[in-house]
């Protein structure tokens, strides 16, 4: 039974160090669109179309690893929340991925637009990735404080969105021959307020699995 344990033990590690790994992909792929989106960067947007590739190998790597532990022997209630915990957040993390490969796919249609330079969507996009950052630091560190603060980040970047899309009526109002870019500089607004609310998904997950009591549970 030790033995068992043990080896469990060792796995529930590989699972820490494997979450922590695709977090990492994440921000690295976030970082990627963001250069490919405001500096035009096409070596930075093919890089996030592989690393979307390599997250959605590593959560599949997880998921298993995860059904794994579960099926191993019966997980005391700490073991369980960490990981139901992990499978939810994986999925965060997967979608994370795709959303970081739609913004690279459409900067590419924006190349020679100064439309980014004109509308806040260079913030929204710093915001988004802070959110994302401390959402995974907090995971990392167990830090309940630093997730809830990610929970209360969100307000910012939908504001933002909020913003960005003002600004873009704007503009196309002034300059209709620009409506298409702005179309698309408002789908990329989107993504970036969805990284916020996986981001705040992410940080819930991690109160779960520390406390036992989910995030949004505590919302009024």
């Amino acid at each position: 039974m030790t033995k068992m344990r043990n080896r469990f033990d060792r796995q529930l590690v590989q699972l820490n160090e494997d979450l922590i790994e695709l977090g990492a992909m994440c921000k690295e792929a976030i970082a990627d669109a963001v250069m490919a989106l405001l500096d035009g960067d096409r070596q930075a947007r093919q890089k996030t179309f592989m690393m979307e590739y390599d997250i959605d190998h590593k959560e599949r790597d997880i998921e298993g690893l995860c059904m794994k532990l579960l099926l191993q022997q019966q997980p005391v209630a700490r073991d369980l929340r960490t990981i139901s915990a992990a499978l939810k957040m994986i999925s965060d993390m997967e979608r994370i991925g795709d959303q970081a490969s739609d913004i690279a796919d459409i900067a590419k249609y924006l190349e020679g637009s100064d439309i980014t330079q004109q509308v806040h969507i260079r913030r929204m996009a710093e915001a988004a990735m802070h959110m994302l950052t401390d959402s995974i630091d907090s995971f990392v560190k167990k830090d309940l404080l630093l997730a809830r603060q990610v929970m209360k980040e969100d307000d910012v970047v939908d504001e933002l969105f909020m913003q960005v899309k003002k600004e873009l009526i704007q503009l196309i109002a002034e300059n209709p021959q620009e409506g298409e870019r702005c179309i698309d500089i408002l789908m990329i607004a989107k993504y970036f307020e969805r990284i916020g609310d996986h981001a705040v998904n992410i940080a819930e997950w991690v109160e779960y699995s520390v406390t036992g009591v989910h995030g949004s549970d505590n919302k009024e």
